[in-house]
């Protein structure tokens, strides 16, 4: 019998929402002071440019207003839930045809007023998130679709900071959703109790069927920090890497998640 998947964690919409608009608000700061030449700087996206990044970066929030700005889907259930959206995106391949994110759009800091302002407009501070949204992947919830925009934000502003050698900060309460939304799709992906991967001081979970642990400590721990497992989960590392880098400690002869990472990249 497989091992039975737990409740998925709730989210507080409004707490998300806020943790949004700060995460974008730090990028936003920072992008307003970039020269040409930064601008101009390669990322370890293929072939974007920080240009690029920066305009996709903005692009992803202004996707919630784009959406939001569609006739509802019917309801009431989602097409896909929180924990599906992550194996969704992965399947979905970026069209190397494509003009870059930036074509068209050379006055950056006019592009982050927009969207922003887009945004505050399109997501009130109240109310529940209920309402279904028509995204690339499938019909989702409000509340759940911000969630997502924590794990766009957080990820591309690591590299941001990776192609610029920049410290731009990180929201804690977006890092937070960013690192449990990636740990809990782990566990469904996964299910079991045989190894507890810890992400202190945001996320513990079990996965991977086997013998489980019920007291003390158990036999198979994985334990890493936020930043790099959200690396290791969207495909900017690898296991092997960050295990040799003593980014990443596993204990435990099940302790390996080389086969179930990344979850999307």
């Amino acid at each position: 019998m497989p091992p039975a998947k737990k409740r998925p964690r709730a989210y507080d919409h409004l707490r998300t929402r806020t943790a949004v608009l700060a995460q974008f608000a730090h990028v936003r700061d920072a992008v307003a002071g970039l020269t040409p030449e930064q601008l101009a700087r390669p990322t370890r996206l293929g072939d974007w440019t920080v240009h690029d990044l920066v305009a996709h970066i903005a692009l992803g929030l202004g996707a919630v207003s784009r959406d939001l700005s569609l006739p509802e889907p019917p309801g009431p259930k989602p097409a896909t839930t929180l924990l599906e959206w992550a194996p969704a995106v992965a399947a979905a391949v970026r069209d190397t045809t494509a003009p870059p994110p930036s074509a068209g759009r050379p006055d950056l800091p006019a592009l982050y007023g927009e969207v922003e302002a887009g945004f505050l407009a399109d997501v009130p501070a109240s109310g529940t998130g209920d309402r279904l949204v028509a995204t690339r992947v499938g019909s989702m919830r409000l509340a759940d679709y911000l969630v997502t925009r924590t794990v766009e934000l957080v990820a591309h502003t690591d590299d941001l900071n990776a192609a610029l050698g920049l410290e731009i900060p990180y929201d804690r309460q977006a890092l937070a959703a960013c690192t449990r939304l990636l740990a809990d799709t782990l566990a469904d992906r996964a299910p079991g109790g045989s190894v507890e991967v810890r992400v202190p001081p945001f996320a513990v979970v079990q996965c991977i069927g086997g013998p489980k642990h019920t007291r003390g400590t158990p036999p198979n721990v994985v334990e890493t920090g936020a930043l790099t497992w959200v690396r290791l989960a969207t495909g900017r590392t690898e296991w092997a890497r960050a295990l040799a880098d003593a980014e990443v400690s596993a204990s435990g002869e099940r302790a390996d998640l080389a086969e179930l990472l990344p979850l999307m990249g």
